[in-house]
C-alpha cells in the first residue's frame, strides 16, 4: 500500500518506496505561509512534486530516514499548540497522525512536534518500523502497529483506558469530532478537539465541524471563515481560531511560548485581511 497525503492546496500526492508517483491538480494557486517558508508563489502540480520530493529528502517523510526531533515551524500551528498544552500541564497527552504509523498517543512535547510540524492532511499510509520504532524510543504508542491505521476515536479511548485525562485529539471529519464528543461525556474525559484539513470543505462539513472542535485551523476554507465565530484568532491570513474557552486557553498559553512580539487587542473576529488570504478561497 502506498502512502497519500494532500498538501499545498489539498492535491492528492502518492508516494512509493520514497518516490512520489501521483499527484492531483491543487484547488488553490497561493498560499502565504508557502511563499514566506519555500518560496512558492504559485502551486503548480510541479511545484507541488517538488516539495512533497524536498520533504522526503528533508526529513524523510515516508521512508525509514523519517527525523522525529524537528524545530517550531509555524508560530502557532496545531503541533506547536499541543507542545506547548503538554509543556505547561493544559494536556496530559495528545492522539495525532504521523506518516508510516498512523494514530499516535503521545506526552512527549518534542516528539508531538517532530510527527506534526511538517506533515499536512495524511490520508493514508503503511507501517515503517523505523518510524515506529523511533515514535516508542520516545515514549510514543502507536495505535496499531501492524497497519498504521488511523483512527482518532479508538486511540483516545486507548488513551483514556491508560489513565490520560486531558487528551489533545487531532481531526479531519465531523462524524469523527462528534463520536469524540460521545466518549468524551462516556468516560468522563477533558477532549480538546482540533480540526484540521479544511481546504475545500462544504458549508454544512464546516459547520457540522465547528459545533464540535475546540480549535479549528483555517486553511485555505472559505466556508470556515464565514461561518466561524470565534473567542480568540492567532494569526490572520491562515489563522487558527480558538471556538471555545478550553480552546482559548491552550491558544493563549502558546503565544506565551511564540519568539516574536505580540499585539493583543479586543476587536471583532475573524479578522481576515483580503491580501493575505490565501487564493482562491474555497
Amino acid at each position: 500500500m502506498p502512502h497519500v497525503m494532500e498538501i499545498l492546496g489539498k492535491a492528492r500526492v502518492v508516494v512509493d518506496n520514497g518516490e512520489v508517483v501521483e499527484v492531483s491538480e491543487p484547488l488553490i494557486s497561493w498560499c502565504p505561509i508557502f511563499e514566506k517558508t519555500r518560496g512558492i508563489t504559485e502551486i503548480t502540480k510541479e511545484e507541488i512534486k517538488k516539495n512533497m520530493e524536498f520533504r522526503i529528502l528533508d526529513f524523510g517523510l515516508f521512508t525509514s530516514k523519517r527525523q522525529l526531533d524537528m524545530d517550531v515551524f509555524v508560530g502557532f500551528g496545531a503541533s506547536e499548540t499541543m507542545m506547548t498544552g503538554l509543556n505547561r500541564g493544559l494536556l496530559d497527552t495528545t492522539v495525532t497522525a504521523c506518516d508510516g504509523a498512523g494514530s499516535v498517543i503521545s506526552n512527549n512535547p518534542n516528539l508531538v512536534q517532530g510527527m506534526g510540524a511538517r506533515i499536512s492532511g495524511l490520508v493514508e499510509t503503511e507501517p515503517i518500523d523505523e518510524t515506529i520504532n523511533g515514535i516508542t524510543e520516545r515514549g510514543g504508542i502507536v495505535f496499531d502497529p501492524s497497519t498504521a491505521k488511523l483512527d482518532p476515536v479508538a486511540a483516545t479511548r486507548k488513551a483514556a483506558g491508560l489513565g490520560y485525562q486531558k487528551i489533545a485529539v487531532t481531526v479531519v471529519f465531523p462524524e469523527t469530532a462528534k463520536q469524540l464528543r460521545e466518549l468524551e461525556s462516556e468516560l468522563d474525559l477533558e477532549l480538546t478537539i482540533i480540526g484540521a484539513h479544511v481546504t475545500g470543505i462544504d458549508r454544512d462539513f464546516a459547520q457540522e465541524l465547528l459545533n464540535n472542535v475546540d480549535i479549528v485551523t483555517s486553511c485555505a476554507s472559505k466556508n470556515i471563515r464565514d461561518l466561524v465565530k470565534p473567542l480568540v484568532q492567532v494569526g490572520n491570513a491562515v489563522p487558527l481560531f480558538g471556538l471555545t474557552q478550553r480552546g482559548k486557553e491552550l491558544l493563549l498559553e502558546r503565544a506565551k511560548e511564540v519568539d516574536s512580539p505580540l499585539l493583543v487587542s479586543s476587536m471583532k473576529l475573524p479578522s481576515l485581511p483580503d491580501n493575505r488570504q490565501p487564493k482562491e478561497l474555497v
